[in-house]
């Protein structure tokens, strides 16, 4: 579901939600992480968890073996979750390649709480 204004089409830096994620957006790292963690959890969906607890120093690539397919399915979660307010391929393209293969779920959590915290979602 999007946000939208009377007789028009979502603003560009609209928040969507979805029957997943229909608390209102929050900018601090507990929220993040939360929303981060059910996204994961989604893109992984029926390889799962094998028991592996996500927390801010889980990797994307070494913990759980996510694939650059899997990235973009999360950047679509996270564009359906904060709207055009956190620009995930933006933030990776800033990235060298060591950088993208060592990322950790707490990089992205600090990301995201700074693009809410600048659109004044705090």
């Amino acid at each position: 579901m999007t946000t939208t204004r009377p007789g028009g089409a979502a603003p560009a830096d609209s928040v969507r939600t979805d029957s997943v994620h229909a608390d209102p957006v929050r900018a601090d790292g507990t929220s993040v992480l939360a929303d981060l963690t059910a996204m994961i959890e989604q893109v992984l969906g029926e390889y799962g968890l094998d028991d592996t607890e996500i927390g801010m120093e889980t990797r994307f690539g070494r913990d759980l073996e996510l694939e650059s397919i899997d990235l973009v399915t999360l950047a679509g979660l996270l564009e359906d979750r904060y709207g055009r307010l956190v620009n995930f391929a933006e933030f990776v393209a800033s990235m060298e390649l060591e950088e993208i293969i060592e990322l950790s779920v707490g990089r992205l959590v600090e990301y995201v709480c700074l693009c809410l915290k600048a659109a004044g979602r705090d």
